[in-house]
């Protein structure tokens, strides 16, 4: 079969529904300024779906460091890979600031953070060695994973016992061998809102001589007393020896960084092929990251702003009845009962009669029969957004129990 037919035959299980979903479902366009408010299809939207937790995207100093840089540097500086020709100072600064903050005695900066994970398992792992992942485990990470050529053991959502099942097998394998074992978790899983059992997963290290590696994407910035991270709201810092943070949650920017001990570190530096063979970040988004990370650690009001909406937010919808699963952290997900043709019903029920602009999940990402609308909460929402939305939840909840939307799309085929 021709490459191009095939393609056409099969476009993937979400991207077969393009047709109808494209510019509104999938890739839609959000406009205006980043803020709780912003136009969608020329109209003003509350929108619960942007990764900006802190409220940095479009803070007066972060925007006057970006314009000023821009302005300084150009967008090219500097040229070339950070191995080759484009390494700097501030580079070097923010690393040493990251690393420090989270605990650490390195830190590395990364272009993006998918291509990151990807890679730092990639560079961290031979055929000898074996990795053992949680079954929930974000994109990245399965993705990095599929590149081992080794052996993979995954085991069953933040489930202790059967992560103890898999290590066991893994270790046993790894003496045969002669390799070494490297768990995967996250910090906070970013659908469920769920924090990883780091400090449980930590306590059996010394049983199966393992190294592990955390993904706290969601975590970094939000969690913990000065919002180190997940490692630290679980006070086991130390035992994480690998950490991986992106700037594309709470510092609103883009790239990631992984950070562990020295020796560590400079063996990613020079192995990691998704940086030695990719352009350095740009001054711009550098000088950017260092003023969102100063604000970061400076301004913890922002971060207790976050988390009081958050918890408005998750109360108000327990007091309702929703059922948020068992979310632990400020990612707020709402699990409703229907199919496809009703989920896409109720959400352009929300957003066409109320306004209301939040991302939603069907399948395959979680099982069928099951409609998720993921709620983002920041610190520039407010106590009068949150009410607004319960309201509207309610109205389109009690829709969806007495067949509304059901009725609704066989109307409109």
């Amino acid at each position: 079969m021709d490459l191009f037919d095939k393609i056409a035959k099969n476009l993937g299980p979400i991207g077969q529904h393009y047709e109808w979903s494209h510019g509104y479902f999938s890739f839609p366009k959000l406009e205006g300024d980043i803020a709780p408010r912003m136009l969608f299809n020329g109209k003003e939207h509350l929108v619960w779906s942007l990764n900006n937790y802190l409220g940095l995207a479009n803070h007066p100093e972060v925007r006057a460091v970006d314009a000023r840089a821009a302005a300084d540097f150009g967008m090219a500086y500097p040229m070339g890979a950070r191995m080759m020709s484009g390494n700097s100072v501030y580079h070097e600064e923010l690393e040493q600031d990251l690393a420090s903050f989270v605990g650490k005695e390195d830190a590395f900066l990364l272009n993006y953070g998918y291509q990151g994970m990807v890679s730092i398992v990639d560079a961290l792992l031979d055929r000898n060695d074996v990795v053992v992942y949680d079954a929930e485990s974000h994109a990245c990470i399965v993705d990095g994973v599929r590149l081992h050529m080794g052996k993979r053991f995954v085991y069953r959502h933040n489930d202790i016992e059967s992560c103890e099942k898999q290590l066991t097998r893994a270790k046993k394998l790894a003496d045969i061998n002669g390799g070494s074992v490297l768990l995967i978790t996250e910090g906070v899983f970013g659908m469920s809102g769920v924090q990883g059992q780091l400090k449980e997963i930590a306590a059996l290290k010394n049983k199966y001589e393992f190294r592990m590696l955390v993904d706290d994407a969601h975590g970094f910035g939000t969690m913990g007393p000065t919002g180190a991270g997940t490692h630290e709201a679980q006070g086991c810092i130390d035992d994480i020896d690998i950490y991986f943070g992106t700037f594309a949650k709470s510092m609103a920017g883009i790239g990631a960084f992984v950070a562990s001990t020295k020796e560590v570190v400079t063996y990613l530096r020079y192995n990691m092929r998704s940086q030695t063979f990719a352009k350095s970040l740009p001054m711009p988004m550098v000088l950017g990251l260092k003023k969102r990370f100063e604000l970061l650690k400076s301004s913890p009001e922002l971060r207790e702003r976050l988390w009081i909406i958050a918890r408005s937010l998750q109360n108000g919808l327990r007091d309702r009845g929703f059922d948020i699963g068992v979310t632990n952290t400020m990612v707020t997900p709402v699990f409703l009962k229907g199919d496809l043709n009703e989920a896409t019903a109720l959400t352009r029920d929300l957003r066409e009669t109320y306004a209301i602009f939040c991302s939603i999940v069907v399948y395959p990402v979680i099982p069928k029969g099951l409609i998720e609308l993921r709620l983002i909460p920041t610190a520039v929402h407010t106590t009068e957004d949150v009410d607004f939305t319960l309201e509207a939840f309610t109205a389109v909840s009690e829709k969806l129990a007495a067949g509304y939307y059901k009725q609704a799309m066989t109307l409109q085929s």
